[in-house]
């Protein structure tokens, strides 16, 4: 265990079954909380999309808590999957599932052979018109726009639109939003996406497991089924298996340790 003055950090590939892929997220356990600016601090020298920290207890198994390089989020898939193979790969947990405690409320993880299935509160999403500058900063004309809690989801013709996409990222920052989630029907998965969260700190996420709580139930809904494959096309990419369970959506992908070492502060 790191001496005083220290703790623990993983750095583990979420969405990915090799290194180098998917979404990498920081993982930090703690025995109780640093002060929020502490935290922050860690997470922007980390400067990966998100920073995950947990203490044992509360209601739950454990209460989590995500950070970007910028802000704390109410709610971060890839780095709790993170979180989870921490646990059950370097810290022992016995059972097949854990719960978190979040600003997101209870949110379980289970271990189902390589794979971790999230089961996460789906989004509620409707059609919005969409704002100038929104449609100016993508360069684009969207098929349909819709709004969840937190994000714009715009929706768009092909796979090919959305793999081309060059948004002015300058004016997408404008956006009265936490960020942009563009998809489209996928050729080889049900849909695609591309996930950009610049007022957050992270220009375009690699792999972006919350963006799937708001993409599910709308292709749930248009394609008329409730199991569905998805892509998201980053640079790193990543493969997820996305299933509606009435208001929740279950969110699943392998995950693999890049790093472990300690953090002296």
């Amino acid at each position: 265990m790191p001496g005083p003055g220290k703790i623990p950090i993983y750095q583990i590939d979420a969405f990915a079954s090799q290194r180098f892929r998917g979404n990498p997220a920081a993982v930090c356990p703690l025995p109780s909380w640093l002060p929020d600016a502490t935290l922050q601090a860690i997470a922007a020298e980390n400067n990966l999309s998100e920073t995950a920290f947990f203490i044992p207890g509360g209601e739950a198994d454990y209460e989590l808590r995500w950070f970007t390089p910028a802000i704390e989020v109410d709610l971060c898939g890839h780095a709790t999957l993170a979180a989870a193979h921490c646990l059950f790969t370097h810290l022992g947990h016995p059972h097949k599932s854990i719960t978190f405690g979040s600003r997101s409320g209870l949110l379980t993880v289970t271990r189902e052979g390589e794979e971790y299935m999230l089961d996460f509160p789906a989004d509620n999403i409707e059609t919005v018109v969409a704002p100038r500058a929104l449609k100016e900063a993508l360069g684009t004309e969207p098929v349909e726009v819709l709004m969840g809690r937190d994000d714009f989801l715009v929706v768009l013709e092909s796979e090919a639109d959305v793999a081309q996409l060059a948004p002015d990222l300058r004016l997408l920052k404008e956006v009265r939003c936490r960020g942009v989630i563009v998809t489209a029907p996928g050729s080889t998965t049900d849909f695609v996406s591309r996930c950009f969260y610049p007022a957050a700190g992270v220009d375009e996420d690699p792999v972006t497991g919350s963006a799937h709580t708001t993409m599910t139930p709308y292709w749930a809904e248009r394609l008329s089924k409730q199991e569905l494959t998805a892509r998201q096309l980053s640079k790193r990419g990543g493969h997820l298996r996305c299933t509606m369970l009435g208001e929740r959506v279950a969110i699943s992908g392998p995950a693999v340790t890049y790093m472990e070492g300690e953090i002296f502060i």
